[in-house]
């Protein structure tokens, strides 16, 4: 194996990270900004919110209430994945002379991260339906209560700053030490360790996706500001200090929403 058609290798397999990882976000967006799931009305373009039906819940309705998280979930998350992504590709690729498969432990880690976020998608529907049940939520599918609202964001911008957050953060901004300390090798290990990232993933990310229950679930401002700022906490060299001013932010806007109440 020359060193040119190594490199040519590796330029290909990070076109086809990229591309497919692109591809997979772009139809996400499009399901999102489209609205195209079953079940639900047309999308209010004006207020960039889905105009969501009364829902009553049934098993059907909760499997709509399910793709439409565990899309919003891939549009959200996969983006800030690219750099442990192809860092694996690119290792998968040197040990291919050895027989190593290169796309198919690729496939297999990321396939692995979003299994951890169905399992979220999953858990969130079921809050989702406990909430409306229980009157709490408007037709936005955004809380009907002040003081849960806020207590919302007081929790999200506390947990900003916590060790927790930090260590996971952390985590997600070092693909390589990922690679070092964390990798196994075969299918079965890049299935576990996409799995093992995705948690540390959701620990720096859960309380950030509860803000969508303040903001409404299906606001596409709302999105797409939480997804800006997960990428920027994961990728940019001051995500960390992003995360922490975002945190004092939301802990004083959470406590203005809560005085209104008062």
């Amino acid at each position: 194996m020359t060193a040119r058609w190594f490199l040519a290798a590796l330029r290909h397999d990070r076109a086809v990270v990229l591309g497919s990882l692109a591809s997979v976000v772009l139809l996400a967006w499009t399901y999102l900004l489209l609205g195209a799931s079953i079940g639900m009305e047309r999308m209010d373009m004006g207020g960039g919110k889905m105009m969501a039906m009364p829902p009553e819940w049934s098993l059907g309705y909760g499997l709509v209430i399910f793709l439409m998280w565990a899309v919003m979930m891939l549009a959200m998350m996969l983006p800030s994945v690219a750099p442990v992504t192809l860092l694996i590709a690119n290792v998968a690729r040197k040990r291919a002379a050895a027989g190593g498969a290169v796309r198919a432990n690729t496939a297999l880690f990321v396939f692995g991260y979003f299994a951890v976020w169905l399992a979220f998608a999953a858990a969130a529907t079921a809050l989702q339906w406990a909430l409306d049940e229980a009157g709490l939520l408007l037709k936005t599918m955004a809380f009907g209560n002040i003081v849960l609202a806020g207590s919302v964001l007081v929790a999200a911008g506390v947990y900003q700053w916590t060790p927790l957050k930090e260590a996971c953060l952390r985590h997600c901004r070092s693909p390589l030490d990922f690679l070092l300390f964390h990798w196994r090798t075969g299918a079965r290990g890049a299935m576990a360790s996409g799995i093992e990232h995705g948690l540390f993933c959701l620990g720096c990310c859960w309380m950030l996706m509860a803000l969508l229950f303040v903001g409404g679930i299906m606001n596409l401002a709302w999105i797409a500001g939480i997804a800006l700022l997960v990428l920027i906490e994961k990728t940019l060299p001051w995500g960390r200090r992003i995360s922490q001013v975002t945190g004092s932010v939301l802990v004083a806007w959470g406590i203005a929403t809560l005085a209104t109440a008062v």
